[in-house]
C-alpha cells in the first residue's frame, strides 16, 4: 500500500489553483517523456471537482499542454439521462473541455464518458430491482471494456482524481455499501443501486483499478469535510470511510485547513 502524503492549503481557493497546476503541469512532464504517445486522466464531479476542472480551463498554464494527446476519464458518474444537468460529464464539458473541443484543441473521441441511462421514464419507473442491476452491469461492463480497449489488457491511468463527500465516500463508493471492499483485479468497473446520496444510480471506478493509478489525487475543502477526512485517516481500508481505500503508485491528499481541523 502507497504511503500517504498530504498537503494543506489555506482555503479552498488556493486549493483548486494548487491542484489545477499540479495537473497541467503534470500532463505536461508526462507529455514530454521519450516514446510518450498520450495521457489518460480521471476527473471527478462534485463541487470541489469541477470548480478545478473551472480553474484548468482558465489558467495560462493550460498553453503547455497538447490537448490532442490527453483522453479524459471519469472515476464515476450518475446513472441518468446524457442531457440530465446530474451529468458529471455535462458539468465537465460546460466547465472546462468543451471549450478545448469547441477550439479544434481536443478531438472529441478522446472524451470517454461512461455510459448514460437510455432507459424511457415509464421503463426506469417500472423496472424490477434485478432489472436495475442488469442495466447497471451492463453499463459497467461496456465501460470497463472501453478501458481494457484503450489502455490495455491490465489498464492503468495516469492521473485519477476524487472529491470527498461529507460521509467520506469517494468515487460513487460509499460508507457499508459493499463496494468500496471490492478487490477483484478483474472488476474494474462495478454499478451501484440505491446510493445514499442521489441520484441513486451510479457507475463507478473500482478500488482494485483506482490502485493501478500512476498519480492519485483525493482533495477536498472546508469544514464540513473535516469528520469525512478525519475518519479516512484514522486508519487505511476502512469501510466506514471509503476514502481511506484510495491508493496508486503515489497518493497525495490535497486539502484545505478547515478540511485538515480534525486531524
Amino acid at each position: 500500500m502507497t504511503e500517504r502524503k498530504t498537503v494543506v492549503y489555506p482555503n479552498p481557493e488556493v486549493l483548486a489553483q494548487a491542484v489545477a497546476a499540479r495537473t497541467l503541469l503534470t500532463i505536461a512532464d508526462l507529455l514530454a517523456e521519450p516514446n510518450r504517445q498520450r495521457v489518460d486522466i480521471a476527473v471527478t464531479g462534485g463541487t470541489d471537482g469541477i470548480y478545478v476542472l473551472k480553474v484548468m480551463g482558465e489558467s495560462p498554464l493550460a498553453e503547455a499542454v497538447d490537448w490532442s494527446r490527453v483522453h479524459v476519464w471519469w472515476g464515476d458518474e450518475r446513472f441518468v439521462a446524457a442531457d440530465s444537468d446530474d451529468r458529471n460529464a455535462k458539468q465537465a464539458r460546460e466547465a472546462w473541455f468543451g471549450k478545448l473541443i469547441e477550439d479544434g484543441r481536443m478531438p472529441a473521441e478522446n472524451i470517454h464518458e461512461m455510459p448514460a441511462d437510455g432507459r424511457s421514464d415509464d421503463e426506469i419507473t417500472t423496472a424490477t430491482p434485478e432489472q436495475t442491476d442488469a442495466v447497471l452491469a451492463a453499463a459497467a461492463a461496456e465501460y470497463q471494456r472501453e478501458l481494457i480497449e484503450q489502455l490495455g489488457d491490465k489498464p492503468s491511468l495516469d492521473i485519477a482524481m476524487f472529491g470527498v463527500g461529507p460521509d467520506a465516500h469517494f468515487a460513487s463508493l460509499f460508507p457499508d455499501h459493499g463496494e468500496a471492499e471490492i478487490n477483484d483485479p478483474h472488476v474494474l468497473v462495478v454499478g451501484v443501486r440505491d446510493s445514499p446520496k442521489p441520484p441513486p444510480l451510479r457507475v463507478t471506478l473500482t478500488v482494485p483499478m483506482i490502485a493501478h493509478s500512476k498519480h492519485t489525487w483525493v482533495f477536498t475543502s472546508e469544514e464540513r469535510k473535516a469528520d469525512a477526512v478525519r475518519a479516512a485517516f484514522a486508519r487505511r481500508n476502512n469501510p466506514h470511510a471509503p476514502s481511506s481505500y484510495a491508493d496508486g503508485e503515489e497518493l497525495l491528499w490535497l486539502i484545505d485547513e478547515d478540511a485538515a481541523s480534525k486531524l
